[in-house]
């Protein structure tokens, strides 16, 4: 049996804009601590603790940033002989603990908001509203800072779900805000630091399933590895598939690896490239995968032929 391995791959691993990245990030950082400080004013200065839910939220989003910011610099290294991909997956090591940073976040402004709405106390509305609309304004800023990349980037996308829960969380302060001032209603204070741990649950559980897909290296969201398995298994002169195996370094980085067994009267294909260009083809245009290495085993006797690398 002739073997020959082969390896496809684009000119960039890394398809994210990663200095760009850390600028948006270090910019959501200085922004983020700013909202902090002045909420924590705000709320100690009023007594509500929607409002210091919120600021600890913010807290949370601010270490969670410093990850971002930090794992996206480590992510940008080189890749070296002990490391051969680099520091790649530190931004998903960052994307779970900001997942668990949020879920911790959301449990104690549960916690509190029950402890408070049973005894809810006296709140000054007017800054209570102050420190909560500075803080919405920001959180716009940093949004709109993380948008164009939250999709593509885990680490980006941590990020930025966690500050659009601080929005989030500014709109209901500034609400059981204006419900205390008007009506002089002061659970609205404990019910809106429910509502924001309640919305910020999920979405913590959301990105710790993310990060912990991509760290136990399943299958990429959206890819259907028997379909996959039945494109390779049709191109001609193939007669079987095996150890195939799909998962994703980092975010934007989905990487194969097959083994493929091809009939004997193909090996001139074999040893000429075609083979190879043909499952290159395959991959790239049909599943969108630039990063693969094929292992291709001619049938018959045993004999050593160079690799062929693409």
């Amino acid at each position: 049996m002739t073997q020959t391995h082969a390896t496809a791959h684009g000119h960039d691993l890394n398809p994210n804009d990663s200095s760009g990245n850390r600028r948006r990030l270090a910019i959501s950082l200085a922004l983020t601590l700013s909202v902090f400080v002045i909420q924590v004013i705000g709320a100690l200065w009023s007594g509500s603790i929607a409002l210091l839910a919120d600021s600890a939220h913010v807290l949370t989003d601010g270490t969670g940033l410093t990850l971002a910011v930090i794992a996206a610099t480590l992510a940008a290294r080189p890749a070296t002989h002990k490391r051969t991909f680099g520091w790649k997956r530190a931004e998903i090591l960052a994307a779970g603990v900001n997942g668990l940073l949020m879920l911790g976040i959301s449990v104690y402004v549960i916690i509190e908001g029950i402890k408070r709405f049973a005894a809810p106390p006296e709140v000054d509305s007017p800054i209570m509203l102050a420190a909560a609309g500075v803080g919405l304004a920001v959180n716009l800023a940093v949004m709109a800072l993380l948008f164009r990349n939250r999709k593509t980037n885990l680490n980006i996308r941590g990020a930025y779900l966690e500050v659009w829960g601080d929005m989030l969380g500014s709109v209901l302060v500034i609400v059981a805000g204006l419900l205390i001032a008007t009506t002089g209603f002061m659970q609205a204070d404990a019910i809106a630091s429910l509502i924001v741990g309640a919305l910020i649950l999920p979405r913590a559980v959301s990105l710790l399933r993310q990060a912990g897909h991509v760290l136990l290296e399943a299958s990429p969201e959206g890819m259907d590895v028997e379909e996959l398995r039945k494109h390779l298994a049709g191109i001609p002169g193939v007669t079987q598939v095996h150890d195939l195996h799909v998962w994703t370094i980092s975010s934007g980085m989905p990487s194969l690896t097959v083994h493929a067994q091809i009939d004997a009267e193909h090996a001139d294909e074999v040893a000429s490239g075609v083979m190879l260009r043909r499952f290159q083809e395959c991959t790239r245009e049909h599943f969108d995968l630039t990063h693969a290495t094929f292992q291709l085993e001619v049938d018959g006797p045993t004999e050593c032929v160079a690799d062929q690398t693409a």
